[in-house]
């Protein structure tokens, strides 16, 4: 199949042109007009077949910007990265503090044995060797007694010093009473606090009763109560219990006793405790002697 080329009025001649009708005329003008717009846009393309596929315009995009992009697996794959590094980001930092918290309450708890065991012994040490006038039951005069009950699961005595005020403050009737756990689990060791002064130590005991079985006298004081002041010293306790040091002449030596009787101060208290469920990450409460310095002799007056 031939081709051929458009005529235009380049290519008509004159004579021809002066016979053809004004619109013919100005039709072949206008095609003339547009062969030469084709002719300098083809003159304006690239030589290159591929540089001329890249900027071609017809293809509804540039090659040469494409590949300067991202495309939406590469965005997608970005983003599921991120999301990983958050997740372990925050997983590590969970665990971080939860470790951080577990090794707080360890070292809490250990404080609180360690400070628990300094407070008893400070207490016991800071013994005042005090003589109350004790009011008795009936209608009885009032009766000398050395201020100091010492039983298995109880003790009484004045001290300087106090969980409130430690040696700052003024002497305290210290009561210490073992007293069934929570929901009847092990036992715990509480403390009451009173402010001393010589009436409210008469009122607490009641005076000497004879102990047959031992043929010493022991003294009468009248029961702990425990209420919302006491303090809880221990908790969660597989046992609590009370002895009391004596030193008599030889053969007998030392001895232990579980009740103290009267008569002379006893040299040291020992609380023997342990934990109802031992933990080895944690400080156990352990058994506690404290020696008691005082050599006063009770019935004795001292003049100065």
């Amino acid at each position: 199949m031939s081709h051929h080329p458009l005529r235009t009025l380049s290519a008509i001649p004159s004579s021809v042109l002066a016979t053809l009708p004004r619109p013919a005329a100005s039709a072949l003008a206008r095609i003339d007009h547009v062969r030469d717009n084709l002719h300098g846009i083809n003159r304006l393309q690239p030589t290159d077949p591929e540089i001329r596929n890249e900027a071609n315009p017809i293809n509804g995009h540039f090659r040469a910007a494409a590949q300067r992009g991202v495309t939406l697996i590469e965005l997608l794959v970005s983003i599921t990265l991120l999301s990983l590094l958050s997740v372990g980001m925050l997983i590590t930092l969970r665990v971080g503090l939860n470790a951080m918290d577990k090794a707080n309450a360890k070292l809490m708890a250990n404080r609180r044995v360690a400070s628990v065991e300094r407070i008893m012994r400070s207490e016991i040490q800071d013994l005042i060797p005090v003589v109350a006038n004790c009011v008795p039951e009936a209608e009885q005069p009032p009766e000398a007694l050395m201020y100091f009950d010492g039983r298995p699961q109880s003790l009484r005595f004045v001290s300087s010093y106090s969980l409130q005020e430690a040696s700052r403050g003024e002497p305290r009737i210290l009561d210490f009473q073992v007293i069934p756990g929570d929901r009847g689990r092990g036992v715990r060791l509480v403390v009451n606090e009173l402010i001393y002064s010589p009436r409210q130590a008469g009122a607490t005991c009641v005076g000497s009763v004879p102990d047959p079985d031992r043929g010493v006298a022991m003294g009468a004081f009248r029961p702990i109560q425990v209420g919302p002041g006491s303090f809880v010293l221990a908790d969660k306790l597989a046992y609590c219990r009370f002895s009391y040091r004596d030193f008599q002449p030889p053969p007998i030596g030392e001895r232990w006793l579980p009740e103290w009787p009267l008569g002379k101060w006893p040299t040291a208290v020992r609380i023997d405790m342990a934990p109802l469920d031992p933990d080895p990450a944690h400080l156990p409460l352990t058994s506690v002697t404290v020696p008691i310095r005082v050599n006063r002799q009770p019935y004795v007056p001292y003049v100065q």
